[in-house]
C-alpha cells in the first residue's frame, strides 16, 4: 500500500498498515501485567491483528457480520477491534458493567456472530442468555483463567484463534494485505451504542470516512505528535474513548498505554506520564477531590503554602480564561507558585509532561476548569456526540475560554435552531441508527443532526453549551433555568458525589443529593461519628449539617430564582444495575425523577 495514499480513500487496517511499515519495532502499545510494563511494537501490533482477522475467517466470519467485544481495556480489544474491520465486517463494543439481559440486548440488537470476552465475568453473562441467540456462532475469551471445566463447544480462546491465523498466513502470505487493500471508506466500521438515558440504546453505525474525517478535522486544532502517549481508562466501547485509544494513536503514531484498572489509574498516571489525557467530568471531580481533602489533611506549613500561591494561580488562569493579558508580577509570582507548589500537585495527578487535556462527554464545572488551569493543567472542554463520531467542537490552546467548549472543527457546519437546538452537519456525521429508520428520520431536520442540546455562538463564534433541551426547568414563574449548572456547582464540593435538581413548572428549586463517600467517612471519622453503612452516614444529622453548608455555599453564588431552597440526601448510592445511571456514569434523570418521586413530593 502507498503511504501517500489520500485520506479520503482511507480506512483503519490501512493507517495500521502504513505505521507499521514508518514505524516497525517502535512501541506501539503497553500493558500493565503483574506491575510490569509489557511493550508491545507497531510490527507485534500488525502480527496481532492480522493473526486474530485471519483466524476468526476461518471460523466463518463473513463482510457485513458483527463482533461484539466485551470486557475491560487491554491490547486484545483493539487487536479484535481492527481484526473484523480489515475482514469487511462490523465492530460492536459493549459497556464490560452491563449485566446479562444489556448484553443479551446489544447481541441480539447487533445480530452478532462472535462475541469476544475479557474473561470469564464476561463469558458467565453471555451463557446466561447464549441460548436465546441462535445466530451466535463463537465465544472468543482472552483470559482462560477459571474456564478450564466450561465444557461448551462454542468457547474458545483468543490465542487459538491467533494459532488458526498463524497457519492460515504461513499458508497464503498475501491474504491479509490483500484483506486491508479491499477495505473501503464508506462500509460501516463500527456500531456504537448509545447510553440510553431517554430508552433502548441504538447502534450508531459510523463508517471509516467517519471516523477519519473527524480526525483529520480535529488534528489541526489539537497538534499531536508521533512521540505522544496517552493512558486508555475510560471504556472503549465509549466513541471518546475509541478515539484516544484507536483512532488518534493509528492517525499520528501515538502510544496507548492502559491503566490496570480505574482503581490504579491516578498510580498509571503517574508511572507513565501521558502527554495527552482525556476524561469524563466525573474523573476530574475525583481527582479534584483527592487533592482538596489531602490539603486539609496535609501539615501546616503545606496547607500555607497552599492557601497562598492559589489565589496568585487563580488571578493567572482566570486570565488567560477571559482572554486577556496578566500583568508582570502575576507572571513571576506565578512562576514562584508552580516552583513551590503547581510543579509538585501536577507530579501527583501523574500530569506533569500533560500538554493536551481534554474534558468531554457531560459538561465541565467552570470551577472545576479554573482549578485546573489554576494549577498550570489547561484543561478544555469539548463538545459533539456518538452521532458525530465524536468530538466537533474543540477549543485551540490559545483559546480556550471559560464556559465554551470552542469552534466547530474543520468538516463540521453549525447552525443553531430557532429554539436553540443545535444542529450539525458533515462527513464526520454518522450514516443513522442500525435496524432503526423511523429513529434515523427524527435524528435529521432537513439534512441537519439535531443534538439534543441547546446552546448558542458567542462573538468569537465560539459554541456554548446551555443544556439538554429536555433538561432546561421552567418554573412556575416562567423562568427558563439550566439544572447542570447548578448541579456543577454543588458536585464542585469534595462532599458531594451527584446533584440533581429539579423544579419543572414548581414554585422553587430542590434537589437529590448523593453523598461522597469516601470524602464524607473520613469527615466523620475525625469528628467521632460513629457510622457503618453508606444510609446510616447519609441520615446523620451532622452530616446533613455539612452538606447544608455546601448547598448554602452555592446559593450565594446563584440568582434568587436559581437558589435550592430545600434538599435530600439520598440513602442509597445510584447505581448502573438499577438504571439510574447510564455505563457512562450519566444520571437518567427520567427514571430518577419517577423513583424517588415520594421523597421530591415530599419537598414540595
Amino acid at each position: 500500500m502507498s503511504l501517500d495514499q489520500s485520506l479520503s480513500e482511507m480506512t483503519l487496517p490501512k493507517l495500521l498498515a502504513r505505521n507499521t511499515v514508518r514505524y516497525g519495532d517502535r512501541v506501539a502499545l503497553r500493558e500493565k501485567d503483574l506491575g510490569i510494563w509489557k511493550r508491545i511494537s507497531w510490527k507485534d501490533y500488525w502480527a496481532h491483528v492480522r493473526d486474530f482477522a485471519l483466524g476468526i475467517r476461518q471460523l466463518g466470519l463473513k463482510a457485513g457480520d458483527k463482533v461484539s467485544i466485551l470486557g475491560d481495556n487491554c491490547p486484545e480489544w483493539l487487536y479484535a477491534d481492527l481484526a473484523a474491520q480489515a475482514s469487511a465486517a462490523i465492530t460492536v463494543g459493549i459497556y464490560p458493567t452491563d449485566v446479562a439481559v444489556q448484553v443479551r440486548f446489544l447481541l441480539d440488537n447487533s445480530n452478532s456472530s462472535f462475541v469476544v470476552c475479557k474473561d470469564q465475568e464476561q463469558v458467565d453473562k453471555v451463557l446466561e442468555i447464549e441460548k436465546s441467540l441462535p445466530g451466535l456462532k463463537k465465544i472468543i475469551v482472552v483470559d482462560m483463567k477459571g474456564l478450564r471445566k466450561y465444557a461448551h463447544s462454542k468457547i474458545m480462546s483468543f490465542a487459538r484463534v491467533e494459532e488458526l491465523g498463524r497457519k492460515a498466513h504461513e499458508q497464503e502470505p498475501g491474504l491479509f494485505d490483500r484483506m486491508v487493500e479491499a477495505t473501503r471508506s464508506d462500509d460501516v466500521a463500527i456500531l456504537v451504542y448509545t447510553s440510553g438515558t431517554t430508552g433502548a440504546p441504538k447502534g450508531a453505525m459510523i463508517t471509516h470516512r467517519n471516523m477519519i474525517s473527524m480526525i483529520s478535522g480535529l488534528a489541526r486544532v489539537l497538534s499531536f505528535h508521533d512521540n505522544d502517549s496517552f493512558v486508555s481508562a475510560l471504556p472503549l466501547c465509549h466513541i471518546a474513548e475509541r478515539m484516544f485509544s484507536l483512532i488518534f494513536p493509528l492517525y499520528a503514531g501515538c502510544t496507548v498505554n492502559f491503566a490496570e484498572s480505574v482503581y490504579t489509574l491516578q498510580d498509571d498516571l503517574r508511572e507513565i506520564s501521558p502527554t495527552a489525557f482525556l476524561s469524563v467530568p466525573r474523573i476530574w471531580e475525583k481527582m479534584h477531590s483527592g487533592i482538596a481533602i489531602k490539603i486539609k489533611d496535609a501539615l501546616f506549613i503545606k496547607r500555607w503554602m497552599f492557601e497562598a500561591m492559589m489565589p496568585v494561580g487563580k488571578r493567572m488562569a482566570a486570565a488567560r480564561l477571559e482572554g486577556r493579558p496578566a500583568p508582570l508580577l502575576w507572571k513571576l509570582l506565578n512562576a514562584l507558585g508552580y516552583v513551590l507548589l503547581f510543579r509538585s500537585l501536577r507530579n501527583k495527578l501523574g500530569l506533569l509532561n500533560a500538554r493536551i487535556l481534554v474534558s468531554g462527554a457531560a459538561p465541565l464545572a467552570p470551577d472545576l476548569q479554573l482549578f485546573y488551569h489554576t494549577i498550570g493543567l489547561p484543561v478544555r472542554e469539548c463538545f459533539g456526540m456518538t452521532e458525530s463520531t465524536g468530538i466537533s467542537f474543540m477549543p485551540s490552546s490559545d483559546a480556550i475560554r471559560a464556559g465554551a467548549v470552542g469552534k466547530p472543527i474543520p468538516g463540521i457546519e453549525v447552525k443553531i435552531a430557532e429554539d436553540g437546538e443545535i444542529l450539525l452537519r458533515g462527513e464526520p456525521v454518522f450514516q443513522g441508527y442500525y435496524q432503526a429508520s423511523e429513529a434515523t428520520a427524527n435524528a435529521f431536520e432537513d439534512g441537519w443532526l439535531r443534538t439534543g442540546d441547546v446552546g448558542y455562538m458567542d462573538e468569537t463564534c465560539q459554541l456554548h453549551i446551555v443544556d439538554r433541551k429536555k433538561d432546561i426547568i421552567i418554573t412556575a414563574g416562567g423562568k427558563n433555568i439550566s439544572p447542570s449548572e447548578i448541579e456543577n456547582k454543588l458536585k464542585f464540593s469534595p462532599y458531594i458525589k451527584e446533584a440533581i435538581v429539579i423544579g419543572d413548572r414548581r414554585k422553587y428549586l430542590v434537589a437529590l443529593i448523593q453523598l461522597e463517600t469516601d470524602n464524607v467517612a473520613d469527615w466523620a471519622q475525625e469528628k467521632g461519628i460513629a457510622f457503618t453503612t453508606y444510609k446510616s452516614l447519609a441520615e446523620h444529622a451532622e452530616v446533613r449539617e455539612l452538606v447544608q453548608g455546601e448547598v448554602d455555599r452555592v446559593n450565594t453564588e446563584l440568582a434568587r430564582v436559581e437558589t435550592i431552597k430545600k434538599f435530600t440526601i439520598l440513602s442509597k448510592e445510584l447505581d448502573h444495575d438499577d438504571d439510574e445511571l447510564t455505563a457512562t456514569m450519566k444520571v437518567r434523570r427520567s427514571i430518577i425523577e419517577k423513583k424517588f418521586k415520594e421523597l421530591i413530593e415530599s419537598m414540595y
